[in-house]
Formats: structure tokens, sequence, C-alpha cells
């Protein structure tokens, strides 16, 4: 299971935490411009925008879990078990296999405004990679500067819902998790008021009352509304070093430990990666597991208009820096 959000103060900061029982050999990868993304039902594109972002790179072709592109549009795929529904083929449509959907956008778009124009013509269809691959159950999140929309292909058909929190997980369907928010208006991260009743002299007796109530549990539903509470409360000042810390605290409000979420035979969910990547400047940030350092690619020191992907091995080992 994952949380994708958003963050903006100075820049747009775009990321994700990966969390899964197994890693699929996950690199921080740069495409090119040149470099042809060929798809299976439709034209090859051979020029487009640059991208980067975290990736399993299958027989050369980048299976990207998130990416930005150089015109600081992201984009995520998210598990959406159980309600995630592809298509066959139609003719009048855009027909894009769901692991093609990622550069399908990101190539071609610069902006959430120009990707809603072409996801009115999108149909994701059910063409696995590789039978060794199955289609993966996804929904995804696209997010500028300026807004952030939500993906889903479910059995009614392809829905885009307007994200004005920036934040999604899993399950339930989107419009399903917002309305979850209702719940929770009461929170506050200033000191609650006694409103239980005026015959009672009920006091505060800790720092951080105005929260209670906040879920802490790892499910999905949990998770957004954590994230979302964390999100839209955040401060911090607006360096890239204040902004990166901060988006990494505010996924780390959601983190995964293992041995928490027991998925059977010894196997546990943990947060495999998180990333933070600055969308404006291009850097990819990111920590692992075992790494708390923060490590950064920067997609501007590569070239851009080469044709060969660039892969980055993450860096999986803890770096602790000894004072003494």
């Amino acid at each position: 299971m994952c949380t994708a959000a958003t963050y903006q103060t100075k820049d747009f900061y775009f990321g994700r935490t990966l969390d899964y029982e197994f890693s699929y050999g996950d690199e921080v990868v740069i495409t090119p411009r040149d470099y042809a993304f060929a798809f299976r039902h439709m034209e090859a594109i051979a020029h487009h925008y640059a991208m980067i972002g975290m990736a399993c790179a299958m027989d050369a072709y980048p299976l990207y879990y998130e990416a930005v592109n150089e015109k600081g549009l992201g984009m995520a795929g998210l598990n959406f078990v159980g309600n995630a529904d592809y298509k066959e083929i139609a003719a009048d449509k855009d027909n894009v296999a769901q692991f093609e959907f990622i550069p399908w956008i990101l190539g071609q778009c610069s902006s959430v405004k120009e990707a809603r124009r072409l996801l009115d013509k999108i149909n994701l269809v059910n063409t696995p990679f590789s039978n060794k691959l199955p289609l993966a159950q996804l929904h995804w999140i696209i997010a500028d500067r300026e807004e952030a929309i939500v993906v889903e292909s479910v059995k009614e058909g392809i829905h885009v819902y307007d994200n004005p929190v920036g934040v999604l997980t899993n399950n339930p369907p989107f419009d399903e998790q917002m309305l979850q928010l209702n719940n929770y208006m009461h929170l506050s991260p200033k000191n609650p008021q006694n409103h239980f009743s005026d015959q009672l002299p009920l006091k505060v007796y800790s720092r951080g009352m105005g929260a209670l109530g906040l879920p802490g549990d790892l499910s999905s539903q949990s998770r957004f509304v954590r994230a979302a509470f964390v999100k839209m409360n955040s401060v911090s000042g607006d360096s890239e070093e204040e902004s990166v810390s901060q988006f990494f605290h505010i996924l780390g409000s959601v983190d995964q430990q293992r041995g928490c979420c027991d998925v059977d035979d010894g196997k546990f969910e943990i947060t495999i990666y998180t990333s933070c990547c600055n969308a404006d400047k291009g850097i990819y940030y990111y920590t692992t597991y075992d790494n708390h350092q923060i490590t950064a690619v920067d997609m501007n020191r590569e070239n851009l208009d080469s044709s060969d992907v660039v892969r980055y091995p993450l860096i999986r080992g803890e770096q602790i820096r000894k004072q003494n």
C-alpha cells in the first residue's frame, strides 16, 4: 500500500511512499527526451518531455511507479486492488496499457490542464507488460503547482476527480476517501475547547490534544486522513533544505515499520522507499527503509537530449554520520 502527496513552498514538491513486502528492483530512472517510448496499441513517441522517477527497468523499458517531467508535472500510481478495471481495445479511443500510462501523460503534457485533454480520449486497456508481470491494479494522482487530480479506471469507466487536498492512498475510491474527511473536521493543531459540558471543569492536560481522534492505524483510509491533516497543517520555511525536510516529515507520518503489518508467511509490509521530487528543479530525493539519509539525483546534470535512460541503483544501507 502507498501514500502520495504534494507540497508547495517557493517550489512545488511531489512524492510518495511505496509500501510493500518486497521490492521489484527499484531504481531512480531518468528518461531523456529522445528515448523512444513504444506503446502496445499507439504509435511510438520518439521525442517527448524528459522525466525522472522511481521505476523498475524491465527489458530496458522504465516501468515508472511515479515520476516528474521537466515541465513540473508529477504522476504516481498507487494500488487500487479490487476496484481497478481495465478495458478491451476501443476503436475511438487512445488505447494505453496500465504500465504505459505515466510515460503517456508525462511525455506529452506540461500541466494538469493538458493532461485533462488527453484523459478525455484515454482507454486504459487490459494488456499486461508480459506473462510474468500481470496487470497492477492502480489509480493515479496527477499534479502540478496549480492543481491535482485523481484518475480511476473502474467498471463504469474513467473517473477524474479534482483533488483539493493533494493526497492519495489506496482504497476506497477517491470520492469516498474525501467524504471521510467530514468525520474529522473537529481536529485542530490548536488546543481544544470544552464543548462537552459547561457544568464540568474539563481542562487540557497535554499538548496536541486538538488532534485527538486522528487515526493512527496503517489502513489506507486512516493513512489518507492522517497524511491530509499533517500536510494541510504543515509549516516550513521555503528554502530547499527546509521544504524537502518538511516533505519527508509529512510522509513520515504514515511510515510503515516492519512487524506492524503482517501479510502472512513471515512477510511484513514496510515502507520500502519514500520519495520527494522538486518538480520545478527536477531533483529527485529519496530515503529507503534501511537508509534514512536523504539521497538526491538531479535530472539536469544528465544529457536530457540523449536516447539512453540513466539508472541509479538505490543506496539502501544505513548511512550514519559519526561525530566523534
